[in-house]
């Protein structure tokens, strides 16, 4: 059985602060190539996720590595002991070119390691993101046959004839999906067993985090990931094929609140998750010694940890609570959109992202609305002290407190009284008045933060002196948007405060 990695670094671009190996914040693609390197050998990470998806990438990755770090590679192969991972494009949203460039150089990738003397193939798993359907995960594996098998006809030597074969890994983002997960994956595997007479080693379902919130809020988010979970572990059990789940977080609370300090309470909360994903700002934005040892912990203790498992009804439940927050929340950020992408304008970059190309495209969208991707649209309404956390959630507390569902939601989110008030220290109580003055959308946002004080019976709020300060510059954002004075600096400052950008 091959080793399954605990932690995956990202190329996701939420860091403030500078790289500590460069002092650079933004990193280029030829920096990825290093960045590689040192979450491999200095961080200890066991994979690292290289992103065809809507950003440009160094295609002479696995070249690079193995000529510049030779040493290294030879005694920590990748693919055997270290994993790159590329996530691929979806063609169902974007057009295949990019796709037919990720196999072939997966291939030739191959091909490189066997004439060098590595192990392998290097790359044999691809992370398909937007999964909806069994289908999917099929005809992208039955394309990699394919051009492997014209590779192999006109080439006729090497690797060429021999490596045919990658296993999808599926990234299912939207909340629907991840309450009913059984219909993408059960399918496929029965395929697998029918067309090639044998079961699955193994399977490694991806639950995203970030943009199930960005697209449905907090709520959805963090009970359909523990739906997701629960759900994965029954299926492995009924198909008798082990699943190991990744999941995709980022160090705020919308985004995951996976970070070096809070990492025993994340973990808590998605007991039963196998390989996590260690984004820019876990690796950057927090104390090199409290990363390692974050890390290590992972390690540690991942792979002993059990899932809750939710009944028939409960999942049910969480469902119908879905849906009760989905309303309030797609209600406000519909109105919101336009705010929201001027906001994103102003954050400064991270890596090389290929522009927006619209709804479904490499932003993302919210009803009829186009929104940037989950890290800029966090971004923004933290950096006006207005954390998107209560967008929608006070009002769906109020009414599934109602309905009597709140004690089961304090069950299936065990955080949520921390996640709320640790954001709520980055609220900026005066410009959201302001902003409620001419947007009514934003007086919306003022009735649920109202609603999550009295629920918890907390006043939310700055109480530190970096929250404070965090608040004096989102205040100067504020002021400066007014006046059409550039922002970045203080959009920055104050992410380094609340250690991530998004």
């Amino acid at each position: 059985m091959r080793f399954i990695p605990s932690t995956m670094s990202t190329q996701h671009p939420d860091n403030a602060s500078s790289a500590y190996w460069c002092n650079k914040a933004f990193l280029n693609t030829t920096d990825e190539i290093e960045e590689a390197y040192r979450a491999f050998k200095e961080l200890g990470c066991d994979e690292y996720m290289w992103d065809w998806e809507g950003k440009f990438v160094d295609e002479a990755v696995i070249d690079k590595l193995f000529r510049r770090y030779t040493s290294y590679f030879k005694k920590h192969p990748i693919g055997k002991e270290k994993f790159l991972t590329y996530r691929i494009p979806n063609i169902w949203t974007e057009r295949g070119y990019r796709l037919a460039r990720a196999f072939m150089n997966i291939l030739t990738s191959a091909d490189l390691a066997q004439e060098l003397r590595f192990h392998t193939p290097p790359i044999f798993e691809v992370i398909l993101p937007m999964t909806k359907s069994a289908k999917q995960i099929i005809e992208t594996e039955e394309m990699f046959r394919k051009i492997a098998r014209l590779k192999c006809e006109v080439f006729k030597h090497g690797q060429q004839c021999v490596f045919q074969d990658i296993q999808v890994i599926p990234l299912i983002e939207r909340i629907e999906d991840l309450t009913n997960i059984d219909p993408i994956l059960e399918p496929y595997i029965r395929f697998y067993r029918k067309t090639y007479k044998k079961s699955l080693s193994h399977l490694r379902p991806f639950i995203a985090r970030s943009d199930p919130a960005l697209n449905s809020g907090l709520i959805p988010a963090v009970i359909s990931a523990k739906a997701a979970l629960s759900q994965l572990y029954i299926l492995s059990n009924r198909m008798g094929i082990p699943f190991y789940p990744i999941i995709g977080t980022g160090s705020l609370p919308f985004r995951g609140s996976v970070n070096p300090l809070n990492i025993k309470e994340a973990i808590k909360e998605y007991s039963g998750i196998r390989t996590v994903t260690i984004q820019s700002a876990f690796k950057y934005d927090y104390a090199a010694q409290d990363v390692k040892s974050a890390l290590k912990f992972l390690k540690k203790t991942l792979p002993k940890l059990k899932p809750v498992i939710f009944s028939a009804k409960e999942i049910e439940i969480i469902k119908n609570i879905n849906q009760i927050a989905l309303k309030p929340y797609k209600q406000t950020i519909e109105q919101l959109s336009e705010f929201v992408n001027r906001m994103a304008a102003c954050i400064p970059p991270r890596r090389e992202r290929m522009l927006h190309i619209g709804l479904f495209g490499y932003s993302r969208g919210v009803g009829k609305v186009s929104l940037p991707r989950a890290i800029p649209f966090t971004a923004a309404f933290y950096s006006v002290g207005i954390p998107p956390e209560f967008i929608g959630t006070g009002r769906a507390l109020r009414k599934i407190k109602q309905l009597g569902l709140f004690d089961f939601l304090k069950r299936a989110y065990v955080n949520i009284a921390r996640d709320l008030f640790h954001a709520g220290k980055y609220l900026n109580r005066e410009n959201l008045t302001k902003l409620a003055k001419k947007m009514p959308a934003f007086r919306e946002i003022e009735e649920d933060v109202r609603t999550v004080e009295e629920v918890f019976g907390e006043e939310l709020g700055p109480y530190k002196p970096h929250h404070f300060l965090h608040r004096n510059l989102t205040s100067n954002v504020y002021y400066k948007m007014e006046m059409g004075i550039d922002v970045s600096t203080d959009i920055i400052e104050a992410a380094k405060l609340r250690r991530s950008l998004g």
